[in-house]
């Protein structure tokens, strides 16, 4: 089944004014836009559900109170599943303090019900109406909120692109590097390097990284705590938990209260 495209009659770049905003539901299938890019920085944030962005070479994900920010001019793609309530803001580059780099952004309260207020507008607003006072108090509120970096890279180096798509398709599967390093002829001191040298991280922070954003996905699908940690492949509860908790800094029943109710 062809899944159509999100924002088909939207295009923040066909209006002037510095912050515009869009709401788009997917109540019985998923939703996707193409790869794309556009002048405007874009905040993608999921009211319900959960989005999967695809920003250059990574994928991130994108729960519930928790929003990606995209810079200008990034190419990517996002991918909404079914039974999601999504915001969309686009914030021109010139705007000052915004981020420069695609990272994770903590939503606060007061920053979610601006955001969902300026999408109900009308975009075309004037300068000095109610809205655009709105805008300037979400713009401050923006640039002030913690950023992290929940991602996980999928290089283009053919041996890490495929270690990555396994790590993927499998992550209850959890090979050291060693057995990467056999799989693919190299010794682990290479395949070490490599990696240092492609991702800028050890392969252990890239493992993390891919359970960090599946965490986060399954956490915002209500999949219970027990059954995340066999997905990816812990030995115990406890040892799921400890690594959430280091990584996150609550436990996971704490940050599901914390981020994911509504």
């Amino acid at each position: 089944m062809e899944i159509p495209n999100l924002l088909d009659d939207f295009d923040s770049d066909n209006f002037t004014q510095s912050v515009v905003a869009h709401r788009v539901s997917s109540n019985i299938q998923a939703l996707e836009t193409v790869y794309h890019r556009h002048e405007k920085g874009q905040l993608v944030m999921p009211l319900t559900g959960c989005v999967t962005c695809t920003i250059d070479d990574a994928i991130w994900m994108v729960p519930t109170n928790c929003a990606v920010w995209i810079p200008s001019q990034i190419a990517h793609s996002n991918l909404i599943t079914s039974n999601t309530d999504v915001c969309m803001l686009f914030v021109d580059p010139a705007v000052k303090d915004i981020p420069t780099q695609s990272c994770t952004i903590a939503v606060s309260p007061l920053l979610r019900e601006t955001i969902i207020r300026l999408a109900a507008s009308d975009q075309d607003y004037q300068p000095e109406s109610r809205t655009a006072r709105l805008v300037s108090v979400l713009i401050d509120e923006l640039v002030s909120m913690p950023k992290e970096h929940y991602d996980f890279p999928i290089p283009s180096e053919p041996r890490l692109n495929r270690i990555a798509q396994a790590m993927l398709a499998k992550p209850h599967e959890r090979h050291c590097v060693d057995y990467w390093a056999k799989r693919y002829a190299m010794s682990e001191r290479t395949l070490t390097r490599l990696i240092k040298q492609e991702l800028g991280i050890s392969f252990s922070h890239w493992r993390r990284q891919l359970d960090i954003v599946l965490s986060l996905k399954k956490l915002s699908a209500d999949t219970p705590v027990q059954r995340i940690a066999e997905d990816l492949g812990y030995e115990s509860v406890s040892a799921y938990i400890h690594f959430f908790k280091k990584n996150l800094g609550l436990p996971p029943k704490q940050y599901i209260k914390q981020h994911f109710s509504h």
